[in-house]
């Protein structure tokens, strides 16, 4: 009941956002584009912030994910909405974010609307697949996303030298960070085949032939 209501509410957040994006870009074209974060920003951040219990599922042993993917997944997620975009003004109006933020929850509302179902026992074969088989092509999108919508911000970030940390005598130590950017990207991409890799062996364990028929019966 718990995990059923939690992706629930996920659905509602992200089902809200995905709406609100369409609705705008319907209503005023590419003008829309530039202010998706103003406008969708706070619930989207509810929902990733949210998404940090999913961790917690895991480790108690209630939700039977693999811990190690999804946590790669979510923490991607966490630093560039909260690190790079959150803390970038001039980042925030730039096409991507609008990019990142519609491949997000298509993923999203796909999947809680799967899992709402598992939860109760009902498993339709053509939202199966569609859980387990769209995540395959838009996930290494998203990657792509992330990692443009890092290297937009570093120009700013060497600018106004945010969370760069410089540590006085006798330490003499400092940390700038668009370097530590950049080393994440490497993390990223590497992540990125671990997590695709993932996918693969999770569409095969549901879409196998002997699932499907048992899943039909």
């Amino acid at each position: 009941t718990y995990l059923f209501a939690y992706d629930l509410l996920q659905f509602c957040g992200h089902s809200w956002i995905f709406t609100n994006m369409i609705i705008r870009f319907v209503s005023f074209g590419k003008d829309s584009l530039a202010d998706t974060f103003y406008s969708i920003g706070l619930v989207m951040r509810l929902c990733q912030l949210l998404s940090v219990l999913e961790i917690l599922h895991i480790l108690i042993g209630i939700d039977k994910s693999c811990l190690l993917p999804r946590f790669l997944q979510i923490t991607e997620r966490i630093i560039v909405l909260f690190v790079v975009i959150n803390s970038q003004e001039e980042v925030q109006g730039k096409y991507v974010v609008c990019v990142l933020f519609f491949l997000w929850n298509l993923l999203d509302v796909v999947r809680y609307t799967y899992n709402m179902l598992a939860r109760t026992g009902i498993y339709y074969l053509p939202l199966t697949w569609l859980n387990f088989s769209l995540c395959i092509p838009l996930y290494p999108l998203s990657v792509l996303a992330k990692a443009f919508a890092i290297c937009v911000s570093l120009p700013y970030f060497e600018s106004f030298g945010t969370y760069s940390i410089k540590i006085p005598f006798p330490f003499a130590f400092s940390i700038y960070f668009p370097y530590v950017l950049k080393m994440y990207l490497l993390v990223l991409f590497t992540g990125m085949c671990f997590i695709i890799q993932n996918l693969f062996s999770e569409r095969k364990a549901h879409l196998g032939t002997g699932n499907i028929k048992k899943k039909r019966s």
